[in-house]
C-alpha cells in the first residue's frame, strides 16, 4: 500500500480553485491542456501515459477533495476489471512525470486528492492539433529558430528527406505559438485531399466556413482572422499550394501559413528552412555509453525501445551495432524508430544483422500513421513515384556509388547509356530539391550523394525482378525497347555486384 500523506490543511481547498476554464489548468510550472491531453512545462510536453492523464483529469475534476479509489478506477477504466494495483502504479508514473512533487496525496480510506495551488489558465484559442503521444527530441534549437521567425514571416516551408520528420517539426511548432493566435491553428493533411480540386473544399469544411468555389472567396472568409494555418504534406499539390498561398497573402495579410513538402513553393515572401537530420555521436564519443548518449540520434533510439521494453538499459556492448545501425539510417528519426521497435524482438545486434541485409526489417510502421510515414519503405516508396522517368534513371545509377560524385565525374561515369546526352545538371538538382539526393558540403565542384538508407533502397529496386519488370516497361515505353532494355539491365548487373 502507498504510504498515507498528509490530509490537506484547513483552508487548501479555497487556494484549489475549481476551474471554471474547460481547455486548461496551470499549477507550479505545468499546465494541463484538455482538448490535447497533454501536459506542458514551460511549453514542453511531458511524458505521460493514456491512464496517467485519465486519472489527472478526474482529480482535477475536483481539486482539494478526495476521489474514492473505487471511483477513479471506474472512471478511468470505465469497460474493465482491474485491481487496485494498476491505479497506484499510474499514480506512481504521474507522481514521477511531475519531478516527484506530492502534488497527489493519498488517504487509505479516502482515496487521492490533488493539492497543488493552481488557477485556471487562460483558454487556449481553437485548435484541431493532433495529441502528442511522445516528446520530440533533438529538435530544440530549429523549433527556438522557427518560433522566432514566426514573430515577421507570414509563410515558412519546411523541407528534408522522407522521414526526416517534418510533419513533427510541424506540430510541435503549431503547439508551441498556439497561444499567439486569437483564431487559432489549423491543421490540413493534404494526404487526406484526393486531388487538386478538393483542397478548398476541404480546406472549408476544415475551419467550418461556407463552401466556397475560388481561393479568393475562400481568402474574404479569412480576411479578418489571425490565425496559423498548416499544409502538410504540399508535396504532390504543389501547385494548389502555391495559388492558395498567393491568394491568402494578398487578401488575407493576419494569415501565417506553414508547409512541410520534399521541395520548396518557390514564392514570394517564402522561407525554407531545411529540417537537418538528428545528429550522430562523434567517432570518439562511441567509447562511452554517457558520451553517445548526449547525440539526439541515439537519445531517439533508445527512448523508443524504452517505450516498448520497460527497463532497457544500453551497455557498453551495445555500442558498436548501435553506431553502425545510426551510421546506416543516417539519422533520420523515422528510420530510427521502425529499429528501434524492433528491438524487444530481435535485440540490438539482431536488428543490426537485419540492417545489412536491407531495408525489410523497417517495413513494420505504425499502424495509426498516413500511409507514407507507417514505415521508411513506404516513405520512400512515396517519394521515388513521383519522380520522372529521367530522374528515377538518375537515382538507380547514383546508387551504384558509394561515396560522394560531382558532376564532371558523373558525365564521365554514364558515357554510353541513356543518360549520356540528359541534362544531367538539371536533372541533378531537380532531385536535390525533392529531398532525395544529399549535397555535401565543402569547398570546390559540388558533390552528391544517396543517404545510406536511400542507397539501399534504390539497390534493393534494382534487385527486385519485380522491379526490374516495370523498370523495362517503362523506360521502353519512354525511349523505345531496343534503347530502354540494355540500360536497364547494365544497372541491374552492376547492381548485383554492388554493397
Amino acid at each position: 500500500m502507498e504510504k498515507d500523506a498528509q490530509t490537506p490543511k484547513a483552508g487548501c481547498s479555497s487556494a484549489l480553485t475549481r476551474m471554471h476554464n474547460p481547455h486548461a489548468v496551470s499549477f507550479g510550472p505545468y499546465t494541463f491542456h484538455r482538448q490535447q491531453r497533454l501536459v506542458s512545462k514551460a511549453g514542453l510536453p511531458v511524458p505521460l501515459g493514456g491512464r496517467a492523464l485519465d486519472i489527472l483529469a478526474v482529480l482535477l475534476e475536483t481539486p482539494g477533495q478526495f476521489v474514492r479509489k473505487d471511483t477513479l478506477i471506474a472512471r478511468v477504466w470505465p469497460r474493465s476489471v482491474v485491481e487496485e494495483n494498476n491505479l497506484r502504479v499510474h499514480i506512481a508514473a504521474l507522481r514521477r512525470a511531475l519531478d516527484g512533487q506530492r502534488y497527489i496525496l493519498n488517504e487509505p480510506l479516502r482515496g487521492y486528492c490533488f493539492v497543488a495551488p493552481s488557477s485556471a489558465a487562460s483558454a487556449l484559442p481553437w485548435h484541431n492539433l493532433a495529441v502528442r503521444l511522445s516528446p520530440v527530441l533533438g529538435r530544440d534549437e530549429l523549433l527556438g529558430t522557427l518560433v522566432r521567425r514566426l514573430y515577421s514571416q507570414r509563410l515558412i516551408m519546411l523541407t528534408g528527406c522522407a522521414g526526416v520528420g517534418k510533419s513533427t517539426v510541424a506540430l510541435a511548432l503549431a503547439e508551441r505559438v498556439l497561444p499567439r493566435y486569437r483564431d487559432g491553428v489549423c491543421w490540413v493533411d493534404l494526404a487526406a485531399v484526393q486531388g487538386p480540386t478538393h483542397v478548398l473544399p476541404h480546406l472549408a469544411a476544415t475551419l467550418n466556413l461556407q463552401p466556397c468555389g475560388s481561393a479568393n472567396a475562400l481568402a474574404e472568409q479569412l480576411a479578418l482572422r489571425q490565425m496559423l494555418l498548416v499544409l502538410d504534406g504540399a508535396d504532390v499539390l504543389l501547385g494548389a499550394c502555391r495559388h492558395l498561398v498567393r491568394t491568402l497573402q494578398a487578401h488575407a495579410p493576419q494569415v501565417t501559413v506553414v508547409l512541410t513538402s520534399r521541395e520548396a513553393l518557390q514564392v514570394p515572401g517564402e522561407w525554407v528552412q531545411h529540417v537537418p537530420r538528428l545528429a550522430l555521436p562523434m567517432p570518439s564519443a562511441w567509447r562511452g555509453v554517457e558520451q553517445a548518449m548526449a547525440a539526439a540520434a541515439v537519445q531517439l533510439f533508445v527512448a523508443r525501445v524504452r517505450a516498448g521494453q520497460q527497463g532497457f538499459v544500453l551497455r557498453a556492448q551495445d555500442l558498436a551495432p548501435l553506431r553502425d545501425i545510426c551510421r546506416r539510417l543516417d539519422g533520420i528519426p523515422l528510420a530510427l524508430e521502425l529499429a528501434a521497435a524492433q528491438v524487444d524482438a530481435l535485440g540490438i545486434r539482431g536488428v543490426h544483422e537485419q540492417l545489412q541485409q536491407g531495408l525489410q526489417v523497417l517495413t513494420r510502421g505504425r499502424r495509426t500513421a498516413v500511409e507514407r510515414h507507417q514505415s521508411l519503405i513506404a516513405a520512400l516508396d512515396w517519394s521515388y513515384q513521383r519522380l520522372s522517368l529521367p530522374q528515377r534513371w538518375l537515382f538507380l545509377q547514383l546508387a551504384l556509388f558509394k561515396m560522394a560524385v560531382t558532376l564532371p565525374r558523373l558525365s564521365e561515369l554514364v558515357a554510353g547509356t541513356e543518360l549520356e546526352h540528359a541534362d544531367l545538371s538539371y536533372l541533378l538538382s531537380r532531385l536535390a530539391a525533392t529531398s532525395m539526393l544529399a549535397l555535401e558540403p565543402g569547398p570546390g565542384p559540388a558533390r552528391y550523394r544517396l543517404l545510406n538508407s536511400v542507397r539501399s533502397y534504390a539497390l534493393a529496386l534494382l534487385r527486385d525482378p519485380v522491379q526490374v519488370a516495370q523498370l523495362q516497361k517503362g523506360y521502353g515505353h519512354y525511349l523505345g525497347f531496343s534503347s530502354g532494355r540494355p540500360f536497364v539491365l547494365q544497372l541491374v548487373e552492376q547492381a548485383a555486384y554492388t554493397d
